[in-house]
């Protein structure tokens, strides 16, 4: 039985094209979720489509990004698959595990995935600590200045307003107030 899997990271996007490319195909069902590729824990639909594929099926899905985003995460994958001698098929990249020469160009191309991404995470982390050193700052801008810091370390020392009125006063909220109070 062919067996389809198709997923999209945002809820902005489509199943659509997958959804056309696995029925062209002829996968009898086809598993369908709107989730972010990091993490399988919470891919309840992949999930469900391995615990549904049996001996002698194929997994299809139209891209391996659609499965896994570490290498790690795809050899699992494949593992499962293989314990349960079912294959795996990628469309877009032609990749079929049913053949040993599959098996090879699947594991070269999710090596290959996987060090793409590094390198993206090690691109992303240059730039930061490029922006770093030119003085640009990350995070959530200060709630006060400075000098609204000190005006409001005199009004609280002086006990003129309710702590309420203060974070009414100063456009924050009181959780964020009484953060300021305890490092004054």
């Amino acid at each position: 039985m062919k067996i389809g899997y198709a997923r999209v990271s945002t809820t902005g996007q489509s199943l659509e094209t997958q959804r056309e490319k696995l029925q062209q195909v002829g996968c009898e069902k086809i598993f369908e979720e709107k989730q972010t590729g990091k993490s399988t824990d919470k891919r309840e639909e992949l999930k469900k489509a391995l615990e549904y594929v049996r001996e002698g099926d194929t997994l299809y899905i139209t891209k391996l990004d659609r499965l896994a985003r570490s290498l790690k995460d795809l050899t699992n994958i494949a593992d499962t698959l293989d314990r349960k001698s079912v294959g795996f098929v990628v469309i877009d990249q032609e990749i079929n595990t049913t053949t040993p020469t599959g098996k090879l160009i699947f594991h070269v191309i999710g090596a290959i995935g996987e060090f793409e991404r590094s390198l993206i995470i090690e691109r992303t982390q240059e730039g930061r600590a490029k922006a770093k050193v030119q003085g640009r700052k990350f995070g959530r801008k200060k709630a006060l200045t400075d000098e609204q810091l000190e005006s409001l370390k005199a009004q609280v020392d002086a006990g003129e307003n309710s702590k309420r009125e203060l974070a009414k006063k100063y456009g924050i909220g009181e959780s964020t107030l009484y953060r300021l109070i305890k490092s004054l």
